[in-house]
C-alpha cells in the first residue's frame, strides 16, 4: 500500500501538469520559442533577395524551397494551429520579414498581444511591403494579407486592433523571418571629385 501512494501522487502531478498546459496554450509555445521556425528561411541563405523576380517563381520552385508548414501556409493559404509558431512570443526588436522571399513586412514594435495564438501587429513598415485581397473562403466575406512582393499568403487583418490604427494584422508565424534591429548606417561621403590637382 505504501508504495502504491506515491506512484499513485506521481500521475496525478503528471496529469494536473499536462491539463494546465491544454488549458495554458501558450505555456508550450512560449518554451518552444525561437526567431524562427526549424528550416524557415533556409532558401533565402547567400541570397540577394532584393534582386530576385519572386512573382516570376512557380509553384514547383515553392514546392521544392519552403518547408512542408511553410508551403501549406505561404502558397496554398493554409493556417497555422495557433499557439504553435515560434515567432509568437518574440519581443525582441527589429523587424519581422517574409519568409518566402526576405521582404521587410512588419516592425517589432508594432507587435501585441492579441490572445488569438498567431503574431499580431496593428501596421505593416509601410502600405507597400503587403497587399490587402477580398477572401471569400469558409463562406465568410475576410481580408487576406499577402506580402506584396512574391505575394505570399500571410494571415488576415482585421478592424479590432489597437490604436493608433485599430488595424489587427494576424498573421502566421511560420511566414515570418524576425530580423536583428540594424545600426542606422553613416551616410556615404560622395565620391571625390578630385581630379589630382586638389579640386
Amino acid at each position: 500500500m505504501k508504495r502504491k501512494l506515491p506512484i499513485f501522487l506521481t500521475a496525478v502531478l503528471v496529469l494536473v501538469g499536462l491539463l494546465a498546459v491544454q488549458l495554458n496554450p501558450g505555456a508550450h509555445a512560449a518554451v518552444a520559442a525561437a526567431d524562427h521556425d526549424p528550416g524557415v528561411g533556409e532558401h533565402l541563405e547567400g541570397l540577394d533577395v532584393d534582386t530576385v523576380d519572386w512573382k516570376a517563381k512557380n509553384d514547383s520552385y515553392w514546392e521544392a524551397a519552403l518547408t512542408p508548414a511553410q508551403y501549406q501556409v505561404c502558397r496554398r493559404a493554409g493556417t497555422e494551429r495557433p499557439w504553435t509558431g515560434a515567432t509568437l512570443n518574440n519581443k525582441k526588436a527589429g523587424v519581422f520579414a517574409c519568409s518566402s522571399c526576405g521582404q521587410p513586412l512588419f516592425p517589432a514594435e508594432t507587435k501585441f498581444e492579441s490572445g488569438t495564438g498567431w503574431p499580431s501587429f496593428y501596421a505593416p513598415v509601410s502600405q507597400s511591403s503587403v497587399s490587402i485581397k477580398a477572401d471569400l473562403a469558409m463562406g465568410m466575406l475576410r481580408e487576406e494579407v499577402v506580402c506584396s512582393r512574391c505575394d505570399a499568403h500571410l494571415g488576415h487583418v482585421f478592424n479590432d486592433g489597437p490604436a493608433p490604427t485599430g488595424k489587427r494584422y494576424c498573421i502566421n508565424s511560420v511566414c515570418l523571418l524576425r530580423q536583428d534591429a540594424t545600426e542606422p548606417k553613416a551616410p556615404k561621403a560622395p565620391p571625390s571629385q578630385d581630379n589630382g590637382n586638389g579640386h
